[in-house]
């Protein structure tokens, strides 16, 4: 029968597994409550073990707390080793944390090399992440073909964006039928009826992009669509452009009815250039993160939404039917989302470290960032938001969102006198 087991690290003499194991869990509650020299002398006592599973744990969760000194040669001497044994859980952990510090010294070529250590042995939900990483490395190192296929990767380039193409085919198949003979009831259901709307109708805030005038009107709303829309999808994610996408029709259809006349309204274009005004910040507030084309195509975006907005009120001037209410709607409402929701995979790679607390899945201490974050442990598998002021400006940001919602709202609700 085997003796108690026990976490005391002065205990001599060779370690069995159990006692092993009840050591690395409290060096770890150790560590998780700042007391660093205490957690390093649990850690030090198990470097050797014979499992490199064990060692690597505590030969990473050593360098975390001798980064909780300051002594930064230290911690990165620990996680170094961590990469010299066997393969071991906590290989992916230290790779990232040796990148974090070689950054944090500016050695940035071999900061790119341990990332690249960490991408072989990434988990598939931090892939993305670690691209993104690779990419800033590369345009600091100066190889822009490099960054842009990183950053390609880091938001999912490769697959088809299929929720602009579902919208895009959707638009088209329900357009056609309503502009039939027999589509004048689908016509009427979906188009913004403005006093439908102020009766309660909420569906005509979004519904009127499924349905436009004449086969002129679809067609050349399509060919922006499926211009703008793969770009956004790519640059946003998916579920971030089917966002933007109804958010920014929303906004739209309220300019309509708050500030048009009473007559219906029909088409995509309102959400459009709300998806124009999204890229025209994202240009400006995150141009690093992409790649030539897309930078190409953004650069003329300004351009267009100028023109289309004059040649809108100068046709309206000549008898035109053009809701440029609507444009501009969706076009203030693309330049707020902008502001607010970043694009899928965009991190800033600051030069200088910092330590806000943070996480990263798979380890069992909280892995560095790429400006060398770290933070206090985490069971496997966990993401960790980085720090207190990342995750206030999460939740700052995505209360934006929210108020914009709250603003259509109200609006639909205040301005129903104007056709009682």
């Amino acid at each position: 029968m085997s003796g108690p087991t026990t976490s005391d690290p002065g205990v001599a003499g060779p370690l069995d597994r159990r006692t092993a194991e009840a050591l690395l869990a409290r060096a770890d509650v150790l560590l998780a409550a700042s007391e660093f020299d205490a957690a390093r002398a649990h850690y030090a006592r198990l470097v050797g073990f014979p499992d490199p599973a064990i060692t690597g744990a505590a030969l990473l969760g050593t360098g975390e707390a001798l980064y909780r000194l300051d002594d930064e040669a230290g911690a990165l001497w620990s996680w170094e080793q961590v990469t010299r044994l066997p393969e071991n859980p906590s290989g992916y952990a230290a790779w990232r944390q040796v990148a974090a510090a070689r950054v944090r010294a500016g050695t940035l070529r071999t900061a790119f090399q341990a990332y690249k250590e960490a991408e072989r042995r990434a988990p598939a939900q931090d892939r993305a992440e670690i691209a993104s990483r690779l990419g800033w490395l590369s345009k600091e190192l100066g190889d822009t073909h490099g960054a842009g296929r990183y950053f390609a990767r880091s938001r999912g380039r490769e697959r088809t964006p299929i929720v602009s193409y579902a919208i895009l085919g959707v638009t088209v198949v329900v357009s056609f039928l309503a502009m039939q003979r027999e589509g004048v009831d689908l016509l009427r259901l979906l188009w913004l009826d403005k006093r439908g709307l102020a009766d309660g109708e909420w569906w005509r805030l979004l519904s009127p992009v499924l349905v436009h005038g004449s086969l002129l009107h679809l067609a050349f709303n399509m060919y922006f669509l499926y211009l703008v829309g793969p770009l956004v999808e790519q640059v946003y994610g998916s579920a971030r452009f089917l966002l933007l996408y109804l958010l920014t029709a929303a906004t739209a259809s309220l300019a309509s009815y708050l500030l048009g006349g009473p007559g219906a309204s029909v088409g995509a274009s309102g959400a459009l250039f709300g998806l124009c005004g999204v890229l025209l910040v994202g240009r400006a507030l995150h141009r690093p993160v992409l790649q030539g084309q897309q930078r190409a195509m953004m650069s003329q975006i300004g351009g267009l939404v100028v023109i289309n907005l004059i040649l809108g009120f100068g046709l309206n001037s000549f008898g035109g039917n053009i809701d440029n209410l609507a444009h501009v709607g969706g076009l203030l409402g693309g330049l707020w989302l902008g502001l607010l929701i970043p694009p899928a995979g965009a991190r800033e790679l600051p030069i200088l470290g910092h330590r806000p607390g943070g996480g990263m899945p798979g380890s069992r201490t909280a892995q560095a960032d790429a400006s060398g974050s770290t933070g206090s442990p985490v069971a496997p598998g966990t993401s960790v938001v980085a720090g207190t002021g990342g995750l206030a400006l999460a939740l700052a940001r995505w209360a934006g969102v929210g108020a914009l919602v709250v603003v259509v709202l109200a609006g639909v609700v205040l301005g129903a006198g104007k056709y009682a």
